[in-house]
């Protein structure tokens, strides 16, 4: 008899366990117009009409059937934030971050049909983030239900890759291992014989170094890496009147078009972009005649987070929230710099952005330099983002002048004359080959030449707060007290902002 009792009872618990399961996962109903996966081209064209539209794009306000869609055009990879709130992002600032994401995987594993560990493919150490495999609508529909959710994105939906259009096509500014003459028009030697760019004398960089040399300040570039080709942004990165700084290179890139690869091809710079943007920021003041950088006496660590400098794609994303996390990680670290993008925004590099801003950085982003194929786009992300300072280009001798490829918006902050208004030159730059010099323009390269301005004023006052040095180089500027709708506050005299 007791036997039968306990079999009842097994059995009764049982049933009630069930029910409990299917009580806590509704069944969802697709309309049937809607089950099909939209094509790479109808996604995009969504995209486009978003972007014209309204100015931006965000998968917030995307249906769940082109969220999918994204979503199965892209290794089924899913990105979820997730958090009490939209602030809840740090995981160290968050006591049930652990109950959330379990929760959320739970619920993933019950309409996927699999384990949790069969939909997993990372959770961030820092950040409240998880990367998951979904096949089915239905999941995605289930999990924007959810209180926990504060963004779903398709981790790995290539916007550029499916339009045709080739990265290094989009930006002027992108990759290129090129070497030119420089006219010499366009530097001025000083010793101890180191190229000062056209551009320094505009913004009176020069005139700011008989005060600050950016001695004991860290720049941290978010970019494609350091040539090992070059040795000032190496063996000789003291060399002449720059001594007693380090420069370090770490890759966190990962060069693989499958999602779950983990292994980076370390920091060595593969497009040229990056060791043109450490050249401006901080190159060394040197003796073998080659252009100086702006803080030529600061530390600068570099990252090495994507390819190219259009962000497309899972392993370029994660890798720019890496460099983010990890530059925000390193008290050392004062400024950022990123003179890479996407045209709307990411969340896993808001939430990188939004974590390394907490912990007190300087972050400026490029406000966009493209080709006619992006010239509907405006600022672009993250540079729009109430966390960074957006920084443009404009011609010689001008504050209202855009570059021929620069975006402009009333997200810029700043503006670096970087075109030469009669012959077009750029600014020159170290090589990415020894002995070899270059020309970079566009929104980039004024961005790496405001962060090292920012570094000459931090340097100056060492004590200061990020808003402090970011006042102090509005107060400086062209159009101080005043923000153009497109161009910002102008151009920075770096003279008068270390004052």
């Amino acid at each position: 008899m007791s036997k039968k009792i306990l079999k009842l009872l097994i059995l009764s618990l049982f049933v009630l366990a069930s029910c409990s399961k299917d009580e806590s996962f509704e069944e969802i109903t697709i309309n049937p117009a809607q089950k099909e996966p939209l094509t790479a081209q109808q996604i995009n064209a969504q995209i486009d009409e978003a972007i014209t539209t309204t100015g931006t794009f965000n998968w917030k306000n995307a249906s769940s059937q082109l969220l999918w869609s994204a979503a199965y055009r892209g290794n089924f990879i899913i990105t979820i934030g997730f958090g009490t709130s939209s602030s809840d992002f740090d995981r160290s600032k968050s006591n049930t971050n652990l109950k959330m994401q379990t929760d959320l995987l739970n619920t993933i594993a019950f309409y996927e049909g699999k384990s949790k560990d069969q939909v997993l493919l990372a959770s961030d150490q820092y950040l409240n983030l998880i990367d998951v495999y979904v096949e089915k609508q239905e999941t995605i529909i289930a999990l924007r239900k959810s209180g926990y959710i504060r963004y779903i994105e398709p981790g790995d939906y290539k916007y550029f890759a499916n339009s045709g259009t080739e990265k290094s096509s989009v930006t002027s500014s992108g990759c290129g291992f090129e070497s030119e003459n420089l006219s010499t028009a366009d530097y001025t030697t000083v010793a101890p014989n180191a190229k000062v760019p056209w551009t320094f004398y505009q913004h009176n960089i020069p005139s700011a170094w008989n005060v600050s040399t950016g001695s004991g300040i860290t720049i941290g570039i978010v970019d494609t890496g350091v040539s090992p080709n070059q040795s000032l942004l190496g063996a000789n990165f003291n060399d002449g009147l720059s001594s007693g700084r380090t420069i370090q290179k770490y890759g966190v890139y990962v060069d693989s078009i499958w999602p779950w690869s983990t292994g980076t091809d370390g920091p060595n710079d593969q497009c040229g972009h990056g060791t043109s943007m450490s050249s401006v920021a901080a190159a060394p003041r040197n003796s073998r005649g080659g252009p100086v950088g702006v803080a030529y006496n600061s530390n600068l660590i570099v990252y090495r987070a994507a390819s190219n400098v259009v962000l497309d794609g899972y392993h370029e994303q994660n890798g720019v929230k890496n460099a983010f996390t990890a530059l925000g990680n390193n008290a050392n670290v004062k400024i950022i710099s990123m003179s890479m993008g996407y045209i709307f925004s990411v969340g896993k590099i808001e939430d990188g952005v939004k974590y390394a801003y907490g912990k007190g950085k300087l972050i400026f982003c490029a406000g966009g330099t493209s080709t006619s194929f992006t010239t509907f786009v405006g600022v672009i992300f993250p540079a729009w983002m109430p966390e960074t300072v957006a920084v443009t280009g404009v011609i010689e001798g001008t504050s209202t002048q855009k570059c021929d490829v620069c975006h402009t918006g009333s997200k810029i902050d700043f503006t670096v004359q970087m075109q030469r208004s009669a012959s077009g030159n750029t600014v020159p730059v170290e090589s990415y080959y020894e002995g070899l010099n270059d020309y970079v323009g566009g929104s980039s390269v004024a961005t790496a030449t405001t962060a090292g301005i920012a570094a000459l004023v931090w340097a100056k006052n060492p004590t200061w707060t990020r808003d402090q040095v970011l006042t102090k180089m509005k107060q400086s500027a062209s159009l101080y007290p005043n923000k153009n709708p497109e161009y910002g506050y102008g151009n920075v005299n770096a003279y008068l902002a270390v004052q």
